[in-house]
């Protein structure tokens, strides 16, 4: 490392503007600067020949001193104890006072800039014995590489001031060993009476557990309302005993998958993955709400979920004041290093979409990925180099010292509260077993594992520290090692135990008033028509701009159309029937919040929910101005990532029962970078974990020439999943049934995911327009009939979804066809049987054809042979396929006619 790496390292033009003022006036810069430029001074005249006086060579000295000084604070970390098993590896970092010119013969010589770290004058061995006592220790304070000086300058009163003379009270001694007492008592209950059952225990990391009460005593105490807590099953159900207060008997219950399948509406998961929540008290006197979220084996899948959950409760339940909910992400040091998630996650923690106030992300660092060491898991020095990208401190802490995570814990959640910023604890542990308690670690680690076999638990080590230093007595440590025992018979003789009290808050008592839903609601949607008074008051909305207001040409153009279809012609197209149903949701007291790539504007140009002044770029929302008592519209260009933000927006939706919240993507085959989102939440978390979901995926889905990429939304994966009334699959082709559509989301007492495979060009169809009066009146239409034939002329039904139905009614009308009926199926899943069966007994005896735009191992194809087994089906698509569609546009057009026309011949 270079001796002046720190000035390589530090922003120029910054350090040259001090100058400046310090050459005007000495006085107008801090004093260790003022020391430092007269360092820098001396130097240029001793250039120029110039021989140092007795002053100026103790200026220099000073200035080395505090050179000194940030090599600790910005390479300590690299050095400090904080593994509890094995020694660091070598970074090469020199803590030698003669790195920076300074010698022994000047270490009982005094320096002014012991004032930096909070010492005023002292001698160079005191300065070194405090940055040593600091920053060597058990924390490693990684904080220097932050921009922004005044959170420097909190870290340096924290560490340097505060951290140096800390000594928890007696009675926060006591809570963390009777936490760590609890913690190591709950391990060794679950290893005596499951003896080498899957629990994936916090054995080695048994510190997580007073860290957790500690961050989450400390937020109570400055105010914070509400805890959601997102992690992977490591410690898991440590967490949900200790910190959340599920009794032993419901995690006996679970693990002995006692639970009465008729009570669980659904498949269930294991107990590893379940969530909980709970309302407890804190010494601070204040009352706190604690949520563990449900989550699938998919390590930090669940991190958008609880960012976009803690928002949704910020947003509703505490008028969007930040400081009153606070997310703590858990993290494993291998997921957290290897999963993009995470960078997409920490990406999105200052937007104003999806920020919460900053986010305590806690490392549970054990050094090994299942089998793979740190070397193989990541190139980076630290798992938390992530860190880094968003200027998040970072409080690397050895897992084995009670009272240094402690302190964390505390700094932590003062960082978050005061900065509004991410922060990371990262602590060092192991893990006592392998992966699970059935798998052996020796196999790939055993020199690592002898050490852990002899490694003493963090209870036994704080307890000793604590008879030697004399902070407890011999008695009062026999006591609570009493006390400690008798907890764990109690545990081993299935002692009651009483489960917290628990009062719901708004929007739980919202979820509450919901039911589950049955097959019979879905043989005929609720009414979903608004008053005409409604759609004029939106269409004004709409169609007006602020005096002053300069929009584009383009955009004049646009009020004049939209204007025209309100008030003259009154037929709305696609993005105004969109806008509309918004508009009438935020007048019913509605939330409505949309969030994706572009989605203000819309990909396709059609949506344009803001306007932007074409001379100031002042952003205007008509449907944030239609009267005075409305609910907000909350529309988000998102940043460029699908799982990230469709995790998020999951999440919001699983906190606001009462809003509509929509994601769309920018073209429909981009979701499946959100895969595991739609897997393993969306399509099966109320089977799961009788959680429901009104979240709204708009998936733009079309052949129309674009190519294998801009084509598909993959309608078959959605069709696949779906099973059990899980989730709802729409392809609505008019803009008042897409309008319904979207009411339908909050007018049902229950709550479903909604995917809809949304048009593209059929944005722009004349044919694709509604009149006011189809939404005045009336429900969503599952199934579509043909309104060009004559029900005794009809000899073949062509059956189809989507935008094909109006290339296949050109056709139609072109050539005049008048016993070819055309049946749209608007909703594919739950499947409209009964609507369906109600269409085809008017066409009696007539050929049934499917056809589909997509290849026949794509599309609804397979799904329409599930659904209809016993009905005599042809079917007409493209051919198997393994792209989705073609690259060339004139073999589309060739494809697609052909398709079309053979569904009438066929």
């Amino acid at each position: 490392m270079s001796t002046y790496s720190y000035i390589s390292n530090a922003e120029v033009g910054y350090i040259d503007r001090l100058y400046q003022d310090y050459k005007k006036d000495p006085n107008s810069v801090d004093p260790t600067w003022q020391k430092f430029f007269e360092g820098y001074d001396f130097s240029s005249k001793a250039a120029n020949g110039h021989k140092a006086t007795a002053d100026e060579s103790l200026s220099i000295k000073e200035t080395q001193v505090r050179n000194l000084i940030f090599t600790y604070r910005s390479f300590g970390h690299l050095t400090s104890k904080t593994n509890p098993v094995r020694p660091r590896r070598n970074h090469n970092v020199n803590f030698d006072h003669k790195s920076v010119g300074l010698s022994d013969g000047d270490l009982d010589t005094e320096f002014d800039v012991g004032s930096e770290i909070g010492m005023g004058r002292a001698t160079l061995r005191k300065i070194i014995e405090k940055l040593k006592a600091v920053y060597l220790g058990p924390i490693g304070f990684e904080y220097n590489f932050i921009h922004n000086d005044e959170i420097r300058q909190w870290f340096f009163q924290k560490c340097e001031q505060e951290y140096f003379v800390y000594t928890p009270s007696i009675d926060e001694k006591k809570r963390i060993l009777t936490k760590l007492n609890e913690a190591v008592v709950f391990e060794n209950f679950l290893h005596t009476k499951f003896l080498g059952q899957k629990r994936f225990s916090l054995e080695g990391g048994e510190t997580t557990i007073p860290a957790l009460q500690t961050i989450i005593n400390k937020a109570a105490a400055l105010d914070v309302k509400e805890v959601v807590i997102g992690m992977a099953h490591r410690g898991r159900l440590n967490v949900l005993s200790n910190i959340l207060g599920k009794t032993y008997e419901q995690i006996f219950t679970e693990f002995e998958g006692n639970v009465n399948p008729e009570q669980t509406m659904g498949d269930g998961d294991v107990k590893y993955h379940l969530g909980y929540s709970s309302h407890v008290n804190t010494p601070s006197g204040k009352k706190i709400y604690l949520k563990l979220t449900p989550n699938p084996s998919h390590l930090e899948a669940v991190d958008p979920l609880v960012i976009g959950y803690t928002r949704g409760q910020i947003d509703d339940e505490y008028k969007g004041d930040l400081s009153k909910g606070m997310a703590i992400l858990i993290h494993g040091d291998a997921a957290l290093a290897g999963q993009g998630i995470v960078y997409e996650v920490v990406q999105m923690s200052g937007l104003p979409g999806y920020t919460t106030g900053g986010t305590i992300h806690f490392v549970i660092n054990n050094q090994v990925g299942f089998t793979t060491d740190y070397d193989d898991a990541r190139t980076s020095i630290y798992c938390t180099d992530l860190a880094k990208i968003v200027d998040a401190p970072v409080l690397h802490v050895n897992g084995d010292d009670a009272e240094a995570v402690s302190f964390v814990s505390n700094l932590a959640v003062e960082y978050r509260q005061k900065f509004g910023k991410d922060i990371f604890i990262d602590l060092l542990c192991y893990r006592r077993h392998g992966h699970n308690e059935a798998d052996e670690p020796k196999f790939t680690q055993p020199k690592l594992y002898n050490l852990i076999a002899k490694h003493e638990n963090p209870r036994e080590i704080y307890v000793k520290k604590l008879i030697e230093r004399g902070d407890v007595d011999a008695a009062l440590a026999d006591e609570m090692d009493k006390n400690f025992r008798n907890q764990l018979q109690d545990r081993l003789n299935e002692v009651k135990q009483k489960p917290l009290p628990y009062k719901p808050q708004k929007m739980e008592a919202e979820w509450e008033e919901m039911r589950w839903a049955k097959p019979e609601d879905f043989d005929k949607s609720p009414e979903t028509g608004i008053k005409e008074s409604v759609i004029e008051k939106v269409g004004k909305a709409l169609t007006s701009i602020p005096e002053g207001f300069k929009p584009l040409k383009q955009i004049e153009k646009l009020l004049k159309d939209r204007t025209n279809a309100f008030f003259e012609s009154k037929i709305l197209g696609w993005a105004d029937a969109e806008l509309l149903a918004y508009g009438s949701l935020l007048l019913d007291k509605t939330p409505v919040r949309m969030s994706g790539q572009d989605v203000k504007r819309g990909t396709f140009s059609h949506r344009h929910a803001y306007f932007f002044d074409a001379n100031t770029n002042e952003p205007y929302c008509g449907l944030n101005n239609i009267e005075k008592n409305q609910t907000k519209f909350s529309i988000y260009n998102s940043l460029l990532s699908e799982f990230g933000v469709l995790g998020f927006e999951y999440g919001y939706a699983m906190s606001s029962p009462s809003a509509l919240v929509l994601w769309e993507a920018q073209f429909g085959d981009f979701a499946n970078g959100a895969q595991v989102i739609i897997d393993q939440f969306i399509s099966s978390a109320e089977s799961k974990w009788q959680r429901m979901n009104g979240l709204v995926m708009l998936l733009p889905h079309g052949y129309e020439g674009q190519g294998p990429e801009h084509s598909s939304c993959r309608p078959e994966r959605f069709l696949q999943q779906s099973a059990e009334y899980n989730m709802i699959v729409a392809n609505p082709t008019t803009p008042a049934n897409f309008f319904h559509l979207l009411r339908r989301q909050v007018a049902w007492p229950f709550r479903k995911p909604c995917v809809v495979f949304s048009p593209k060009s059929l944005l722009r169809h004349p044919a694709v327009v509604s009149p006011i009066k189809e939404f005045t009146s009336g429900t969503f239409s599952e199934i579509l009939d043909d309104p060009n034939v004559s029900v005794k002329d009809v000899k073949r039904v062509i059956l189809c979804s989507g935008k094909i139905y109006y290339d296949l009614a050109e056709v139609q009308q072109k050539k005049k066809i008048k016993d070819t009926a055309i049946v749209r199926l608007e909703q594919l899943h739950p499947f409209p049987e009964k609507q369906l069966k109600g269409v085809l007994k008017k066409y009696k005896d007539a050929k049934l054809v499917w056809t589909q735009e997509e290849p026949s191992n794509m599309g609804a194809l397979s799904y329409i042979l599930r659904m209809m087994p016993k009905y005599d089906l042809e079917f007409v698509s493209r051919k198997a396929s393994a792209s989705p569609a073609t690259g060339y546009s004139k073999i589309h057009k060739v494809e697609q006619d052909k398709i079309v026309n053979k569904a009438f011949e066929i």
